[in-house]
């Protein structure tokens, strides 16, 4: 048979050729290969896919824990109350012990950020990249995390409308 596509071969008893060309087999070298960058692609494709969606959920995640620790870096920070400003019968923020106590916060939880301090509110903000997983594949090797909370320490009593 070879590459000759044909079905049959011989001769009616009328000395016809039985022999038919079979018009949808495919022949030929520009075919060969043709199939297999095909898959090469695809499965390029599928694995990119595949790192964004693990690589971008490990990202998610790492950023909401950076927020959480922004925000728990902010509010230890709006603790630190001025000692000379209590003991007047004001009730304000130690800035400087405010910033310290909001970086040791930070560095404490495993990522070091800003700190900064002013009227009463502390600000934290955290920045740090995360290593991927499958995105490493295609040249990705890190994803950025980044997050900032501020608080501000509330004292007294407060009321509201009923």
């Amino acid at each position: 048979m070879g590459t000759d596509p044909t079905i049959g071969s011989g001769r009616r008893s009328d000395g016809r050729d039985t022999a038919r060309r079979v018009p949808w087999r495919l022949s030929g070298a520009g075919q060969q290969g043709s199939i297999s960058a095909f898959v090469v692609l695809l499965l390029v494709a599928i694995m990119a896919l595949m790192g964004l969606v693990v690589d971008g959920g490990s990202a998610m995640s790492a950023q909401q824990s950076a927020y959480d620790e922004a925000e728990q870096a902010a509010r230890a920070g709006a603790g630190e109350l001025s000692v000379d400003g209590l003991r007047s019968g004001v009730v304000t923020l130690d800035d400087s012990a405010a910033v310290s106590k909001a970086m040791a916060f930070t560095v404490a939880a495993g990522h070091r950020g800003t700190a900064t301090a002013a009227d009463g509110t502390v600000r934290v903000e955290i920045h740090y990249r995360i290593a991927t997983d499958i995105l490493g594949i295609i040249g990705i090797d890190t994803l950025p995390v980044s997050a900032s909370a501020s608080a501000t320490d509330v004292h007294g009593v407060t009321t509201g409308q009923p």
